[in-house]
């Protein structure tokens, strides 16, 4: 049976970030020509690499769905957009290769990456139960109180 994070943002999140990779990942099977120029031309076998990547986003998809696995797919997905960073810095370098994206489209897609990162590590991360953030969150305040007293103020 499917176990979802028992918050709802969690579990929108988890199931949104499922189907954008699987989506992404079949997408590089569909439409690989949309993907292989974004190559840089230092990597050999352009489109065995869109059909790899294109894999490990679909695994990853899936398996960020399976509870036991869920957080080392989710670091899986984090390296898969490390790994893909070099095509969208290729992308930004040879802008007469992508004449359909306007130049703000491509630059814009550099600090993107940093939001799906956000998104896969947030989504995938183990749950913490409620009373645990709330002890953590009640260190936390106490250790900036203590910090922001002046020096000699608790004597």
């Amino acid at each position: 049976m499917l176990q979802l994070p028992k918050r709802r943002g969690r579990r929108f999140a988890l199931l949104g970030l499922s189907v954008f990779w699987v989506v992404a990942g079949v997408n590089h099977f569909v439409s690989p020509d949309f993907y292989v120029p974004m190559m840089p031309p230092y990597l050999p076998g352009h489109l065995e690499l869109v059909y790899l990547s294109g894999v490990f986003e679909i695994l990853g998809g899936i398996l960020v769905l399976v509870p036991r696995v869920r957080a080392m797919a989710g670091w899986g997905l984090v390296a898969l957009l490390l790994a893909i960073f070099p095509a969208n810095i290729h992308m930004v370098l040879s802008p007469e290769l992508f004449p359909d994206m306007s130049t703000g489209a491509l630059y814009g897609r550099l600090p993107f990456q940093a939001v799906f990162l956000a998104w896969a590590y947030w989504a995938t991360r183990p749950e913490v139960a409620e009373s645990a953030e709330q002890s953590e969150l009640t260190v936390v305040m106490g250790l900036i109180e203590e910090l922001s007293e002046p020096a000699g103020a608790g004597n």
